[in-house]
């Protein structure tokens, strides 16, 4: 995220002194009137503020002890001592964005928490202590894979809405992956399939990709629904 706010900051400082210079004087607007009479260390400053609130904020932090953060700044730069040791920082700004997330994504994780109670009451439906809770679209007797075995599998993959974001299915080719690097809902699910049999997970997001997503198909704390086809065991 850092290294793409300075990429930004670099183009934006570059845009933003271009524009200034191009302007004659009696034609200059307030805005650039202004620019102009700050100097370099003045508008990278301040543009290092505005890209950096943007990038924060857009994570959902609304509000800053903006004297502390200058304080801190201010700390960092000049070599002194911090009030709290960059290990603590670390941690609290984890917990803190954890919670931003949290309550931002709160209707996703209770949608998915009335999905999964109400779906344990379809008779077809086995849920597991973990949460996992599967359906057997297609059943066949034979070896069962272990968590350290590659599988190859089709699979296609959506939200409770159901909005799909991956198929093999659609891109005509399986997908060998080892079970044990996937997430746990997968890991835990396949394990109970044979060769030739279809089941039908509906993972919490516990099992799935947690409190982070992934990617921009599948936001954080979503329950997700995947049609999986066991083809094969080992390489």
């Amino acid at each position: 995220m850092l290294q793409k706010t300075i990429l930004t900051l670099c183009i934006g400082t570059l845009c933003l002194s271009t524009f200034a210079q191009s302007k004659k004087k009696k034609n200059a607007t307030p805005e650039v009137a202004v620019v102009q009479t700050l100097t370099a260390l003045d508008s990278v400053s301040y543009s290092f503020g505005v890209k950096i609130a943007q990038s924060i904020k857009s994570e959902g932090v609304t509000s800053l002890n903006y004297s502390l953060l200058q304080k801190a700044m201010e700390t960092v730069f000049k070599g002194d001592s911090l009030l709290i040791t960059d290990e603590t920082c670390g941690k609290t700004i984890s917990t803190y964005m954890q919670n931003v997330s949290k309550a931002k994504f709160a209707a996703v994780e209770q949608e998915g928490a009335k999905f999964l109670e109400e779906n344990k009451k379809n008779p077809n439906v086995v849920q597991l202590a973990s949460g996992l809770q599967y359906e057997v679209l297609t059943k066949t007797e034979g070896p069962k894979p272990k968590a350290t075995d590659k599988v190859t599998v089709h699979y296609k993959g959506s939200l409770i809405s159901g909005k799909q974001f991956d198929s093999s299915y659609d891109r005509k080719e399986p997908l060998t992956l080892a079970l044990n690097g996937v997430i746990p809902g997968w890991t835990e699910g396949v394990q109970l399939m044979s060769v030739g049999s279809k089941y039908k997970f509906y993972i919490p997001y516990q099992l799935g990709y947690g409190e982070r997503g992934a990617g921009q198909e599948i936001p954080p704390f979503s329950t997700l629904i995947f049609e999986i086809e066991l083809i094969k065991i080992g390489e």
